[in-house]
Order: structure tokens, then C-alpha cells, then sequence
């Protein structure tokens, strides 16, 4: 046998300064089984047939099978299929919700995803040249079910499936090629056996064992009990407390940190004591668990918004009062400087008296360092338009450093909005992609 182990919120304007801001929670992904995407292409079917007979009678997981069809043709894969597995076999069908041990077939012709528990058929985005729907398949895993999601990729000729497992492997799910010297057409397996991102090779027989021992590795006790100790270390020996925030975001950063030591990523219990030895490891993953995704004018249709209605607002009843915005979790500070950009082009065009006073915090103190120096890279002008980088930023060698004008009008500070206490007297709250992260506990303690 061959086998092979590797490596954001709503914000609001209100008056009187003591009523807080909303904050927009987005719902957690719904969790609990596998989901299970199989690709394959020339010589797949044969190769489907021999998996699916290997399984048991209810293997706990869903399935769907993404076979590269003749658009122009019916497929006859239900049928052949449903020769040689007791699950139920079908053809999936936009909006269908999934169950537990039941196979689903992409239908000639078309894109398949998965999110929120149901499938989803489009038209394929390349109606030209080549497509690839299993990359698709996989993408859509990655988001909905993380480290539940495994990648199957059977035989095939083409490179499908070897973009998309890259996602699967970023959210922590687990990726399995067939054996490529037994695989009748090995243009797939192989393609994504050199993206160094597979954990097992193996023969198509033995892939339905391993599926159920990844499974039962998910559910296992010790799983739960090594992520649990993993959390416990960095508390005790890290400045960062992450019992409260949701376990799947951190599974996800967790899973990412295991991969770079070479363990297949649900092995969680072999991490635990890289982690118990390696100082430098705790170091490194509390910054990986600590979240920051940001950019310039992220979301722009957000940011076009407040700018046409809820910044106007605000500065004309501020009168000649100071107005006071807070951002918490601000990251590396990109967000906090594009609302200050349009609330300093609103008080320009009125010419209003009042002054921004922005506090800024995270609890990551590298990031704040960054926001506090001001300094991005040239690449920040594909979403700052020119005249902003004109007005409110310094061309320099290393990119774009913003005024010290802009930067005077903000405070950054390390701060935890689960421990520390919150700035008052606010006028203004920007908590976007903060309150998804955390637990509802935690959600209504801040």
C-alpha cells in the first residue's frame, strides 16, 4: 500500500452618544458530517464503481461525484452506479437538501456546489475552453464544511480538482488520490499528488477504509481532547485567551499549522506534542489564530453607503462636537483609514467644524504596529483610487505611506473586547467580521 502523509459588520449612526452601534453576526456554518467530493474523469467510472462497492452499507457521509460528462448526452451514472451500492443514487438537482449515505451525480453540463446543507446547480463559468466543476465542487466544500470536507480524485487525464484541494487543505479538510500507477488514466491523480498538498495515495480499493478512519478520527474523543489541551497551552503560556471564540475557525488555523509540520491534518493528538515541546510553535500559531482579513474600502457597496447616507448624517448633527468612532478589531488598519478617508471627505465638502477622534484596537499587537507605521504596498491603488492616494497617502519605495494628517486623527491601540473595557461616549461603531468568530457567549458578553 501506498500512503502518504503531508503536510467584518453593520454599522449605524445614533444619537445620543450613550446608545451603542449594531453589529452584524453572520450565522455559523452548520456542522456535524463529512461531505465527501469525488472527482474523476476518462477511466472514472470503472474507478467509482470499485470505491462505492468497497464501502460499507452506511458509511455516515454524503457524497457527491463530479464525473466529467458529454454536456450534449443524458447520463446513464445513476443507474450504473446504483448497481454496485446499497445508498440511494441520484442525480443532484438545484436546491436538493443532502442526507447521510446518499450519493449525488453533477448533472451533464452544469456546476455543482454545496452550502448550507443543500446543493446548488449553475451554469458552468467557462462556457469556452476548459472547465473545471470538480475545482468548483471543492471551493464550496472548503466554505461550508472545513475540516469536514474531503476530496476524492480518482482517475482522470486533466489537472481538475488539483486548485480546488488547495482550499480543502486551507480549511483542514483531507485530501486522497487514487494510486496514479493503478488509476487507468493518471492525468488527475498525479496533478494533484505535485501540489504536495495530498495526504494519502492510495489504491481505489483501500480509499473507502480510510474514509471511515478519518471519520471516526473527527469524532474520536482524543481529537476533541488534543484540540482542547492545544487551546488550554496557548492560554496559559501565550498572551492569548481563545476559549471563547468558535472552535470550527480555529480547527480551520489549526489545521493549516499541522499540514506545515508534515502530519495528515485530523492528527491533532501528534501536533499536541509539538505544540507541548516547541515554544516557538505556540508563538506561531496563536498569530495564526488570530484573525486578521482585511483590505481598502472592503466590501465597496458597504463602504458607498455610509458615504452617501449614514456619514452625512452624522456630521451634520455633530455640530462643532468632536466625532468619535471606534473600530474594534481592526487589524492592520486598512479599514480604520478608509472610513476616516470618507468621514474627512464629508467634513471637507460641508465644511464642517467638527474633528474626527478614531480609536482603533486588536488584540493583535503586530498588526496594530503595522496600522500604527501606515505603510501598504503599491498593490493598495487597485481599491484606492487616485485621487485618495494623491490626497491622503505619501508615495514611497516601499508603497504608499498614509499623511500624517490622516494618521494624527487616529489612536491604535492593543485592546481585547472580550476582557478590556470598551472607549465611551461613541458616536460611531465599525465591528466588522469581529462578533462571527466568537461563540454566542462571547457574542453577548461584548
Amino acid at each position: 500500500m501506498l500512503e502518504r502523509e503531508q503536510p467584518a459588520a453593520k454599522m449605524a449612526r445614533q444619537r445620543p452618544r450613550d446608545q451603542p452601534v449594531a453589529v452584524s453576526v453572520e450565522a455559523p456554518v452548520a456542522k456535524g458530517f463529512c461531505v465527501v467530493g469525488i472527482g474523476a474523469s476518462a477511466g472514472g467510472l470503472e474507478a467509482a464503481r470499485r470505491f462505492l462497492a468497497a464501502l460499507t452499507p452506511s458509511p455516515g457521509m454524503v457524497f457527491i461525484l463530479v464525473q466529467h460528462l458529454d454536456p450534449t448526452h443524458d447520463s446513464m451514472l445513476v443507474q450504473l452506479l446504483s448497481e454496485v451500492t446499497p445508498m440511494p443514487v441520484s442525480q443532484a438537482r438545484d436546491g436538493t437538501i443532502v442526507e447521510v449515505d446518499h450519493l449525488y451525480i453533477i448533472p451533464p453540463g452544469a456546476y455543482l456546489a454545496y452550502s448550507g446543507g443543500a446543493l446548488h446547480l449553475s451554469e458552468p463559468v467557462a462556457r469556452r475552453g476548459v472547465r473545471l466543476p470538480f475545482d468548483f465542487l471543492l471551493h464550496s466544500l472548503a466554505d461550508s464544511v472545513g475540516r469536514r470536507a474531503i476530496c476524492v480524485i480518482l482517475s482522470g487525464s486533466g489537472s481538475d480538482g488539483s486548485v480546488g484541494l488547495k482550499a480543502i487543505r486551507q480549511a483542514g479538510g483531507t485530501i486522497i488520490a487514487q494510486n496514479p500507477d493503478e488509476a487507468e488514466y493518471d492525468g488527475m491523480p498525479r496533478s494533484a499528488i505535485a501540489t504536495g498538498d495530498v495526504d494519502y495515495v492510495l489504491p481505489v480499493d483501500e480509499i473507502a477504509a480510510k474514509l471511515v478512519a478519518c471519520r471516526e478520527r473527527l469524532d474520536a474523543p482524543e481529537t476533541q481532547a488534543a484540540f482542547e489541551q492545544i487551546i488550554a497551552l496557548l492560554r496559559a503560556e501565550t498572551p492569548h485567551d481563545f476559549t471563547l471564540y468558535k472552535p470550527g475557525t480555529l480547527e480551520r488555523r489549526i489545521a493549516r499549522r499541522v499540514a506545515m509540520h508534515g502530519l495528515p491534518t485530523d492528527d491533532l493528538e501528534s501536533y499536541l506534542n509539538v505544540v507541548k515541546t516547541d515554544a516557538s510553535e505556540r508563538y506561531r500559531l496563536a498569530e495564526d489564530l488570530l484573525i486578521n482579513v482585511t483590505s481598502f474600502f472592503r466590501d465597496e457597496k458597504v463602504f458607498e453607503t455610509l458615504a452617501r447616507i449614514a456619514i452625512p448624517e452624522i456630521v451634520d448633527s455633530a455640530g462643532d462636537q468632536p466625532i468619535r468612532i471606534w473600530i474594534a478589531g481592526c487589524s492592520t488598519g486598512e479599514e480604520t483609514y478608509s472610513l476616516a478617508i470618507l468621514f474627512e471627505e464629508q467634513i471637507s465638502v460641508t465644511n464642517s467644524p467638527a474633528k474626527l477622534q478614531i480609536f482603533a484596537s486588536d488584540v493583535d499587537t503586530d498588526a496594530v504596529a503595522t496600522a500604527r507605521e501606515g505603510v501598504y504596498p503599491a498593490g493598495i491603488a487597485q481599491t484606492v483610487s487616485a485621487e485618495r492616494l494623491a490626497q491622503f497617502f505619501i508615495k514611497e519605495e516601499r508603497g504608499y505611506r498614509v499623511s500624517s494628517g490622516l494618521r494624527s486623527r487616529i489612536v491604535f491601540v492593543v485592546q481585547d473586547v472580550l476582557a478590556d473595557p470598551p472607549f465611551s461616549k461613541i458616536d460611531f461603531v465599525s465591528c466588522r467580521n469581529l462578533m462571527i468568530y466568537l461563540q454566542p457567549e462571547a457574542q453577548a458578553k461584548v
